[in-house]
């Protein structure tokens, strides 16, 4: 593990999915030096609303904003471009919203970062989530196979021209010879092997940290097999390690 304190793991990224604020950042001060940006999603967001954010970001933290923004392409441009403000690295949206709010939050990022001199962040669009299988799938209306409407919904992303999609680590290897090697794929779900968790998981597509890698995936999220570990620190470390070799 001694490599790991010279050698940041880029490709992960912790999911601050804790209660408060005190808590998130106590976990990010002891894993920063190991991976390579953090996730702040809805429960973290609504609890300490977006200073915690700029907090982040002044920290020279990358921060991925997990907001999945899923509204009118007007109301879905002017939030990514307030997230484009507080400085994040990453932000996405839901690619169900359709290819004009993709186009919509592409252009308020890119627009509003060249507006204040900083480097627009990366745009992606949610597929189909972790949590959902075929059968969950067909209960909202949709009766293809859930790789189909991930394919279906990453091809809608790329004629948007946003940056990537988040999908699980089932489907990366499909969607990287679909997709190509410069599209993004960001993959929560990750669990077994190194990242091991014990408790009410409601996962369903998943794959150790390593295979997912190896499958292409260009990030992974990780929350819950860190922060439930008896030593966050450690369980960052070895995952970590399957994501750098």
């Amino acid at each position: 593990m001694d490599q790991l304190v010279t050698a940041k793991a880029e490709k992960l990224l912790v999911a601050l999915d804790l209660p408060s604020g005190a808590e998130a950042l106590a976990l990010a001060d002891r894993v920063r030096d190991v991976v390579g940006g953090f996730k702040v999603g809805n429960r973290l967001f609504t609890t300490e609303g977006p200073d915690f954010v700029r907090a982040l970001a002044r920290n020279g933290d990358r921060i991925f904003l997990d907001l999945k923004f899923h509204d009118i392409p007007n109301t879905v441009a002017t939030a990514v471009s307030a997230a484009t403000s507080l400085g994040v690295w990453m932000v996405n949206v839901h690619a169900s919203g359709g290819l004009k709010m993709m186009q919509a939050a592409r252009d308020a990022a890119r627009e509003t970062a060249t507006a204040e001199g900083r480097t627009a962040p990366l745009v992606i669009a949610v597929t189909v989530l972790t949590s959902m299988h075929d059968a969950a799938l067909s209960e909202t209306g949709v009766p293809s196979p859930v790789l189909d409407q991930v394919l279906r919904l990453a091809d809608l992303a790329q004629t948007a021209g946003i940056d990537g999609v988040v999908a699980s680590p089932q489907e990366t290897a499909v969607l990287r010879a679909r997709c190509g090697p410069d599209f993004t794929i960001v993959t929560p779900g990750i669990r077994g092997g190194a990242a091991t968790t014990s408790g009410r998981d409601d996962q369903e597509r998943t794959m150790g940290p390593a295979e997912a890698i190896e499958a292409g995936a260009s990030y992974l999220v990780v929350g819950r097999p860190i922060i439930a570990a008896a030593n966050a620190r450690k369980a960052a470390e070895t995952i970590a390690a399957a994501t750098i070799g």
